[in-house]
């Protein structure tokens, strides 16, 4: 304590620590934002890397790199890697950079909850990573740890697997209450509810989602903990126990978790696709109700990723009619982007192509979960690689390809640089067409048959799993051009103006004085 006491008291008197301490005791929100963001990024890279072995393996058939054990790890670390440390930590280093910014607060309410809630997190990442290195190996059932994978025929890992989902959550949940308390109690005189920035919306939705479906995610683990090393039968059948309700508990924490990973995309692209068409946003009011409605609705189609385990052909119909219903307000978000840029201005520099691009690709993606929803046709689709397709779509060029856009149309505001256009493109473009040769494929090899999840596959499905791993190849690949870009960017370059987008290609845009701030291009400066 006394450190930190005397951290305050050079803050006070305007010294800042220099150096790692600067880093690991900051509570300033643009400086936890950059930590969060840059640890996304490193986890989205490791992750990747994760991906690579999972393609490599499944160029061609039969048994070629690693054994079928550790491609199983592989799978699951990926997913759990992707999920819960690139895409998640990456909305909230962008929450954490934007949202004082945008309401006009002087930082985040909870600073030193807000540095905490960062810290831990890289610590749980490498008890799930030193997972791999234990005797009998890390985690290998599947990023959904179903029972009784992972109560019954798990390695002794499992206890810390849960331990880093554990720290997981309580981050999220820390993160989601700084938020909350943030918007309600730090906003500027006279910014009242409807005259909130769309991302600041979507981020607040996200928070009471989060904090509502962490502790489900918490609890089934620890059950799952339980069952394992205790003697518990939650999940045992043969001590009374239920391996379905495993999933119903599951599903419960996974689908709003989905929301939870597309929301904050929503507000990105509700504040680029303005920009660019130099028009203010078409239907405000009615992309927060949907935004709202979204949220609510997640609740209720949870089992939609359980048609196949004999449920009660009612609670099938229920669900399925859930599911077809939350297209509705997503269906409301598309429409008010695309009557945003009609009759726009448009100009497409890099983060508009990337919004186009998410608008496009996640649209696909949205499509394809309408087909999974319909209860006798995903007797066909279930488990095999037309969910892989479908998942992806959502979460590749919907989460990731949002961060991207967020990362180029604030980077000038981040750094004071503008970044090489050029590079960009070329980090766009091959992006763009590598992730549809990765994942556009994959929807015929699910329609064939071919089950997700293993290392070996049936000589029909040769040709198209060597496209799809050259794609994956190609897009992995294609990131090293982003990473060289941001470094590029952030040691120096063309000094960026203060408000970056306004009057490009020559084009100057002004908002009427009356217009709420949804409506800017980009943040009020601050001082």
């Amino acid at each position: 304590m006394s450190v930190v006491t005397d951290l305050d008291h050079q803050a006070e008197h305007g010294h800042q620590p220099r150096g790692l301490l600067r880093w690991l005791l900051t509570t300033n929100h643009k400086d936890i934002g950059t930590l969060y963001l840059w640890f996304s990024f490193i986890m989205f890279l490791t992750g990747g890397a994760m991906a690579m072995v999972i393609r490599a393996e499944l160029f061609q058939p039969g048994l070629q790199l690693v054994d079928p054990g550790f491609f199983n790890q592989m799978t699951t670390v990926h997913g759990l890697i992707m999920v819960f440390g690139a895409v998640m930590p990456a909305f909230t280093g962008l929450a954490n950079w934007m949202i004082p910014m945008m309401i006009g607060a002087p930082d985040m309410a909870l600073p030193r909850m807000n540095n905490w809630s960062f810290w831990i997190l890289p610590f749980a990442f490498l008890i799930l990573l030193s997972t791999l290195f234990t005797e009998g190996g890390g985690p290998n059932f599947g990023w959904t740890f179903y029972a009784p994978l992972s109560t019954h025929y798990s390695p002794d890992s499992t206890a810390l697997f849960v331990f880093s989902i554990h720290i997981m959550g309580i981050s999220s949940i820390m993160g989601a209450i700084n938020v909350i308390v943030t918007i309600c109690n730090l906003r500027a005189p006279g910014m009242t509810w409807m005259k909130l920035p769309l991302f600041v919306w979507t981020w607040l939705v996200t928070a009471f989602l989060l904090i509502a479906v962490m502790p489900v995610l918490a609890g089934v683990v620890t059950m799952v903990l339980t069952d394992k090393y205790f003697g518990t039968s939650f999940f045992d059948a043969a001590g009374g126990g239920d391996p379905v309700m495993f999933q119903h508990i599951f599903w419960f924490f996974g689908h709003p978790e989905v929301y939870i990973m597309i929301l904050p995309s929503f507000g990105i692209i509700s504040a680029i696709v303005p920009t660019f068409s130099r028009k203010p946003l078409f239907g405000y009011s009615s992309m927060v109700y949907a935004t709202a409605s979204i949220a609510g609705l997640s609740f209720l189609v949870w089992a939609h990723h359980m048609f196949t385990t004999g449920m009660p052909v009612f609670a099938e119909l229920f669900v399925m009619y859930c599911t077809m219903l939350i297209s509705v307000p997503t269906g409301v978000k598309v429409f008010n982007w695309v009557a945003t840029m009609w009759r726009g201005s448009l100009s497409f520099e890099l983060p508009m192509l990337f919004a186009i691009a998410f608008i496009v690709l996640f649209t696909m993606g949205g499509f394809s979960g309408l087909m999974l929803a319909i209860t006798p046709a995903d007797f066909q689709y279930h488990d095999t690689y037309f969910v892989v397709a479908h998942f992806h779509y959502v979460l590749v060029t919907g989460a990731v390809f949002s961060i991207m856009a967020a990362a180029y149309y604030w980077l000038p505001k981040w750094t004071g640089h503008m970044y090489d256009e050029r590079l960009g493109q070329w980090h766009f473009w091959c992006s763009v067409i590598s992730v549809n040769v990765l994942f556009f494929p994959m929807h015929f090899l699910g329609l064939a048959g071919m089950p997700r999840r293993i290392p070996d596959y049936s000589i029909q499905f040769a040709d198209v799993n060597s496209i799809v791993s050259l794609g994956g190849f190609a897009f992995g690949l294609s990131q090293l051009i982003f990473l060289y870009l941001v470094i590029k960017c952030i040691r120096g370059g063309k000094s960026a103006a203060a408000k970056p987008w306004d009057g490009a290609h020559g084009l100057e845009w002004e908002v009427p004085s009356p217009a709420p701030y949804h409506t800017f291009t980009t943040p009020p400066e601050v001082k």
